[in-house]
Protein backbone atom coordinates (compact mmCIF):
# COMPACT_ATOMS: atom_id res chain seq x y z
CA UNK A 1 0.00 0.00 0.00
CA UNK A 2 3.05 2.48 -0.26
CA UNK A 3 2.58 2.87 -4.20
CA UNK A 4 -0.38 4.87 -5.92
CA UNK A 5 -0.40 8.63 -6.29
CA UNK A 6 -1.32 10.47 -3.11
CA UNK A 7 -4.57 12.69 -3.68
CA UNK A 8 -4.37 16.46 -2.70
CA UNK A 9 -7.07 18.79 -1.06
CA UNK A 10 -8.92 19.00 1.84
CA UNK A 11 -11.51 16.80 0.08
CA UNK A 12 -11.39 13.34 -1.61
CA UNK A 13 -14.19 11.87 -3.16
CA UNK A 14 -13.12 8.07 -3.68
CA UNK A 15 -14.04 6.49 -7.12
CA UNK A 16 -11.92 4.83 -9.69
CA UNK A 17 -10.37 7.42 -10.42
CA UNK A 18 -8.20 7.29 -6.90
CA UNK A 19 -8.60 3.83 -5.89
CA UNK A 20 -6.21 0.84 -6.32
CA UNK A 21 -7.34 -2.87 -5.69
CA UNK A 22 -4.66 -6.39 -5.80
CA UNK A 23 -5.52 -9.57 -4.44
CA UNK A 24 -4.16 -10.47 -0.43
CA UNK A 25 -1.84 -13.41 0.09
CA UNK A 26 -5.00 -14.90 0.63
CA UNK A 27 -6.42 -13.99 -1.97
CA UNK A 28 -3.16 -15.37 -3.97
CA UNK A 29 -3.70 -18.69 -2.50
CA UNK A 30 -7.40 -18.93 -3.41
CA UNK A 31 -6.42 -18.13 -7.16
CA UNK A 32 -3.84 -20.84 -6.80
CA UNK A 33 -6.17 -23.10 -5.55
CA UNK A 34 -8.66 -22.68 -7.95
CA UNK A 35 -6.28 -23.24 -11.27
CA UNK A 36 -4.83 -26.46 -9.16
CA UNK A 37 -8.65 -27.37 -8.91
CA UNK A 38 -9.03 -26.57 -12.53
CA UNK A 39 -5.92 -28.91 -13.89
CA UNK A 40 -7.39 -31.35 -12.14
CA UNK A 41 -10.40 -31.19 -13.22
CA UNK A 42 -8.59 -31.80 -16.91
CA UNK A 43 -6.38 -34.41 -16.20
CA UNK A 44 -8.77 -36.28 -14.42
CA UNK A 45 -11.42 -35.76 -16.80
CA UNK A 46 -14.18 -35.38 -13.99
CA UNK A 47 -16.66 -32.82 -13.37
CA UNK A 48 -16.16 -32.31 -9.71
CA UNK A 49 -12.86 -30.31 -9.28
CA UNK A 50 -13.57 -28.28 -12.57
CA UNK A 51 -17.07 -27.23 -10.99
CA UNK A 52 -15.53 -26.29 -7.67
CA UNK A 53 -13.09 -24.58 -9.59
CA UNK A 54 -15.21 -22.49 -11.51
CA UNK A 55 -17.18 -21.45 -8.08
CA UNK A 56 -14.11 -20.58 -6.28
CA UNK A 57 -13.20 -17.90 -9.64
CA UNK A 58 -16.32 -16.44 -9.90
CA UNK A 59 -16.26 -15.72 -5.87
CA UNK A 60 -12.73 -13.82 -6.55
CA UNK A 61 -14.61 -12.09 -9.11
CA UNK A 62 -17.37 -11.41 -6.87
CA UNK A 63 -14.82 -10.29 -4.18
CA UNK A 64 -13.06 -8.01 -6.68
CA UNK A 65 -16.33 -5.89 -7.06
CA UNK A 66 -17.68 -6.00 -3.30
CA UNK A 67 -14.02 -4.60 -2.10
CA UNK A 68 -14.29 -2.12 -4.57
CA UNK A 69 -17.73 -0.86 -3.97
CA UNK A 70 -16.98 -0.97 0.36
CA UNK A 71 -14.96 2.42 -0.52
CA UNK A 72 -16.29 3.69 -3.73
CA UNK A 73 -18.34 6.24 -3.10
CA UNK A 74 -17.10 7.36 0.38
CA UNK A 75 -16.83 11.01 0.81
CA UNK A 76 -13.77 12.48 3.19
CA UNK A 77 -13.01 16.11 4.26
CA UNK A 78 -10.50 17.75 6.70
CA UNK A 79 -11.91 18.45 9.98
CA UNK A 80 -10.46 21.48 12.18
CA UNK A 81 -8.00 20.06 14.80
CA UNK A 82 -7.48 21.40 18.11
CA UNK A 83 -4.33 22.71 19.23
CA UNK A 84 -1.69 20.48 21.79
CA UNK A 85 1.59 19.78 23.41
CA UNK A 86 4.61 18.04 21.58
CA UNK A 87 4.80 14.53 23.05
CA UNK A 88 0.91 13.94 23.84
CA UNK A 89 -1.35 11.90 21.87
CA UNK A 90 -3.35 14.46 19.52
CA UNK A 91 -6.73 14.09 18.00
CA UNK A 92 -6.75 14.71 14.08
CA UNK A 93 -10.91 14.91 12.65
CA UNK A 94 -11.59 13.67 9.25
CA UNK A 95 -15.53 14.27 8.31
CA UNK A 96 -16.97 11.45 6.23
CA UNK A 97 -20.06 11.71 4.43
CA UNK A 98 -21.76 7.92 2.85
CA UNK A 99 -24.96 6.82 1.71
CA UNK A 100 -24.28 3.53 3.19
CA UNK A 101 -22.55 1.96 5.94
CA UNK A 102 -19.21 0.68 5.42
CA UNK A 103 -16.97 -2.15 7.10
CA UNK A 104 -13.72 -2.76 7.68
CA UNK A 105 -12.14 0.53 7.17
CA UNK A 106 -8.68 0.84 7.79
CA UNK A 107 -7.10 3.88 8.31
CA UNK A 108 -3.36 4.66 9.24
CA UNK A 109 -0.86 7.80 8.76
CA UNK A 110 2.33 7.06 7.21
CA UNK A 111 3.99 9.70 8.55
CA UNK A 112 6.87 10.66 6.26
CA UNK A 113 9.93 12.84 5.50
CA UNK A 114 10.27 16.63 7.08
CA UNK A 115 6.42 15.84 8.62
CA UNK A 116 7.87 15.33 12.40
CA UNK A 117 5.54 13.21 13.96
CA UNK A 118 5.49 9.75 15.63
CA UNK A 119 3.05 7.50 14.22
CA UNK A 120 0.81 4.93 16.26
CA UNK A 121 0.09 1.62 16.17
CA UNK A 122 -1.89 -0.23 13.35
CA UNK A 123 -5.82 1.25 13.74
CA UNK A 124 -7.99 -1.76 14.07
CA UNK A 125 -10.48 -2.02 11.24
CA UNK A 126 -13.62 -0.13 12.18
CA UNK A 127 -17.25 0.88 10.80
CA UNK A 128 -18.01 3.73 9.10
CA UNK A 129 -21.98 4.42 9.55
CA UNK A 130 -24.39 6.07 7.06
CA UNK A 131 -24.99 9.67 6.87
CA UNK A 132 -22.22 12.32 8.06
CA UNK A 133 -19.96 11.10 10.94
CA UNK A 134 -16.76 12.31 12.47
CA UNK A 135 -13.91 9.84 12.66
CA UNK A 136 -11.05 10.90 15.12
CA UNK A 137 -7.41 9.85 14.13
CA UNK A 138 -4.50 9.65 16.35
CA UNK A 139 -1.10 10.81 16.05
CA UNK A 140 1.68 12.37 18.51
CA UNK A 141 4.24 15.23 16.85
CA UNK A 142 7.59 15.13 18.14
CA UNK A 143 8.55 18.82 17.28
CA UNK A 144 6.46 22.36 17.85
CA UNK A 145 4.68 24.09 15.14
CA UNK A 146 1.91 24.03 12.70
CA UNK A 147 2.30 20.23 11.44
CA UNK A 148 0.53 17.67 9.48
CA UNK A 149 0.31 14.25 10.37
CA UNK A 150 1.55 12.59 6.93
CA UNK A 151 -0.20 10.69 5.01
CA UNK A 152 -3.18 8.94 5.42
CA UNK A 153 -3.67 5.48 3.92
CA UNK A 154 -7.30 4.02 3.88
CA UNK A 155 -8.03 0.57 3.23
CA UNK A 156 -9.92 -2.36 3.35
CA UNK A 157 -10.03 -5.68 2.42
CA UNK A 158 -13.62 -6.25 3.53
CA UNK A 159 -15.99 -8.34 2.64
CA UNK A 160 -13.96 -11.76 2.08
CA UNK A 161 -10.53 -10.80 2.39
CA UNK A 162 -9.51 -11.48 -0.74
CA UNK A 163 -8.58 -8.39 -2.06
CA UNK A 164 -6.92 -5.18 -0.40
CA UNK A 165 -8.22 -1.73 -1.58
CA UNK A 166 -6.63 1.47 -0.70
CA UNK A 167 -6.45 5.25 -1.34
CA UNK A 168 -3.66 7.42 -0.44
CA UNK A 169 -4.00 11.35 0.68
CA UNK A 170 -2.45 14.15 2.20
CA UNK A 171 -5.00 16.18 4.23
CA UNK A 172 -3.75 19.74 4.09
CA UNK A 173 -4.60 21.04 7.80
CA UNK A 174 -1.92 22.01 9.46
CA UNK A 175 -2.37 21.29 13.57
CA UNK A 176 -0.98 23.40 16.08
CA UNK A 177 1.73 22.31 18.26
CA UNK A 178 2.29 23.70 21.84
CA UNK A 179 5.99 23.41 23.11
CA UNK A 180 6.13 20.28 25.59
CA UNK A 181 5.42 21.03 29.59
CA UNK A 182 8.58 21.16 31.53
CA UNK A 183 9.25 22.58 34.83
CA UNK A 184 11.90 24.57 35.16
CA UNK A 185 13.25 28.37 34.94
CA UNK A 186 11.56 31.47 33.61
CA UNK A 187 13.01 34.97 33.41
CA UNK A 188 10.88 37.98 34.30
CA UNK A 189 10.99 40.78 31.45
CA UNK A 190 13.86 42.79 31.69
CA UNK A 191 14.98 40.81 34.50
CA UNK A 192 18.54 39.55 35.67
CA UNK A 193 19.34 36.15 36.53
CA UNK A 194 18.82 36.97 40.08
CA UNK A 195 15.14 37.56 38.94
CA UNK A 196 15.07 34.39 36.72
CA UNK A 197 16.13 32.31 39.54
CA UNK A 198 13.67 34.31 41.67
CA UNK A 199 10.56 33.06 39.11
CA UNK A 200 12.05 29.35 39.53
CA UNK A 201 11.22 29.79 43.02
CA UNK A 202 7.78 30.92 42.10
CA UNK A 203 7.16 28.54 39.95
CA UNK A 204 7.48 25.76 42.35
CA UNK A 205 6.17 27.43 45.20
CA UNK A 206 3.35 29.43 43.61
CA UNK A 207 1.66 32.81 44.71
CA UNK A 208 -1.07 32.01 45.83
CA UNK A 209 0.15 31.45 49.66
CA UNK A 210 1.07 34.98 49.67
CA UNK A 211 -1.61 36.61 47.88
CA UNK A 212 -5.59 37.61 49.19
CA UNK A 213 -8.18 36.63 46.88
CA UNK A 214 -10.36 39.85 46.06
CA UNK A 215 -13.10 38.60 44.05
CA UNK A 216 -15.36 35.83 42.88
CA UNK A 217 -16.66 34.90 39.33
CA UNK A 218 -18.01 31.81 37.86
CA UNK A 219 -16.01 28.42 37.82
CA UNK A 220 -14.56 27.15 35.04
CA UNK A 221 -13.26 23.41 34.56
CA UNK A 222 -9.43 24.77 34.64
CA UNK A 223 -9.72 27.12 37.80
CA UNK A 224 -9.30 23.45 39.35
CA UNK A 225 -10.71 22.42 42.53
CA UNK A 226 -8.02 24.02 44.77
CA UNK A 227 -9.86 27.75 43.30
CA UNK A 228 -13.12 27.03 44.27
CA UNK A 229 -14.93 28.99 47.02
CA UNK A 230 -16.26 26.38 49.39
CA UNK A 231 -17.90 28.84 51.70
CA UNK A 232 -20.44 30.01 48.56
CA UNK A 233 -21.05 26.68 47.12
CA UNK A 234 -22.33 25.95 50.89
CA UNK A 235 -23.92 28.63 51.25
CA UNK A 236 -25.85 27.81 47.96
CA UNK A 237 -24.83 30.72 45.54
CA UNK A 238 -23.28 28.50 43.11
CA UNK A 239 -19.59 26.98 41.99
CA UNK A 240 -17.25 30.66 42.10
CA UNK A 241 -13.60 30.49 41.93
CA UNK A 242 -11.68 32.65 43.71
CA UNK A 243 -9.58 35.88 41.94
CA UNK A 244 -6.04 36.20 43.89
CA UNK A 245 -4.46 39.67 43.49
CA UNK A 246 -1.20 40.43 44.77
CA UNK A 247 -1.32 44.64 45.10
CA UNK A 248 2.43 44.64 46.29
CA UNK A 249 3.52 42.88 42.52
CA UNK A 250 3.19 43.89 39.24
CA UNK A 251 1.35 41.12 36.38
CA UNK A 252 4.16 38.69 35.34
CA UNK A 253 5.90 39.28 32.46
CA UNK A 254 7.16 35.81 31.49
CA UNK A 255 10.41 35.76 29.17
CA UNK A 256 12.89 32.76 28.02
CA UNK A 257 15.42 32.62 30.88
CA UNK A 258 18.73 33.12 30.02
CA UNK A 259 21.40 30.30 30.02
CA UNK A 260 18.78 27.92 28.73
CA UNK A 261 18.80 26.11 25.12
CA UNK A 262 15.64 27.81 23.29
CA UNK A 263 13.60 25.03 22.75
CA UNK A 264 13.97 24.09 26.72
CA UNK A 265 13.43 27.75 27.73
CA UNK A 266 10.34 27.79 25.57
CA UNK A 267 8.81 23.99 27.47
CA UNK A 268 9.42 26.18 30.78
CA UNK A 269 7.59 28.63 29.29
CA UNK A 270 5.12 26.19 28.40
CA UNK A 271 4.76 24.94 31.97
CA UNK A 272 4.85 28.44 33.56
CA UNK A 273 1.79 29.78 31.64
CA UNK A 274 -0.75 26.48 32.26
CA UNK A 275 0.38 27.00 35.57
CA UNK A 276 -0.53 30.72 35.70
CA UNK A 277 -3.46 29.64 33.95
CA UNK A 278 -5.15 27.01 36.18
CA UNK A 279 -4.26 29.88 38.98
CA UNK A 280 -5.95 32.50 37.73
CA UNK A 281 -2.94 34.93 37.41
CA UNK A 282 -1.99 37.94 35.55
CA UNK A 283 0.85 37.38 32.81
CA UNK A 284 2.32 38.46 29.83
CA UNK A 285 4.49 37.04 27.28
CA UNK A 286 7.80 38.67 26.13
CA UNK A 287 9.85 36.95 23.29
CA UNK A 288 12.48 38.47 20.99
CA UNK A 289 10.42 38.92 18.15
CA UNK A 290 7.02 39.54 20.11
CA UNK A 291 5.41 40.77 23.11
CA UNK A 292 1.73 40.15 24.63
CA UNK A 293 0.33 42.38 27.29
CA UNK A 294 -0.64 40.83 30.26
CA UNK A 295 -4.20 39.28 30.83
CA UNK A 296 -5.89 35.85 31.42
CA UNK A 297 -8.45 33.40 30.52
CA UNK A 298 -8.37 30.69 28.24
CA UNK A 299 -7.97 32.48 25.08
CA UNK A 300 -5.10 34.66 26.27
CA UNK A 301 -3.56 31.11 27.49
CA UNK A 302 -3.78 29.85 23.60
CA UNK A 303 -2.35 33.27 22.33
CA UNK A 304 0.68 32.68 24.28
CA UNK A 305 1.42 29.03 23.75
CA UNK A 306 0.94 29.80 20.25
CA UNK A 307 2.96 32.47 20.08
CA UNK A 308 5.51 29.96 21.77
CA UNK A 309 4.71 27.50 19.19
CA UNK A 310 5.69 29.54 16.03
CA UNK A 311 8.30 31.21 17.50
CA UNK A 312 11.17 31.40 15.02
Amino acid sequence: MRFGRAQQGDHLLLGLRNLYILPTRFGWLWLCGAVLLYAVGIQTLRNGPLLLSYLMLALLLLALLLTQFNLQGLDLRCGTPAPGFVGGVLRYPIQTRSSLPREGITLQWLGGPGTAVHTLPVAEPQRIPAGSSCLELFWTPLQRGAHRPGRLVLSSTAPLGLFICWTRWDPPARQLVYPGRLPGPVALAGGNPGEAQQAAVTAEGGPEGSAAWHDLRPHRAEDGQARLAWKALAQGRGRLSKVFHDPGRDPLQLAPAAGVGKERALEHLSERICRCSQRGETYGLVLPHLRIAPGQGRQHRDRCLEALALAP
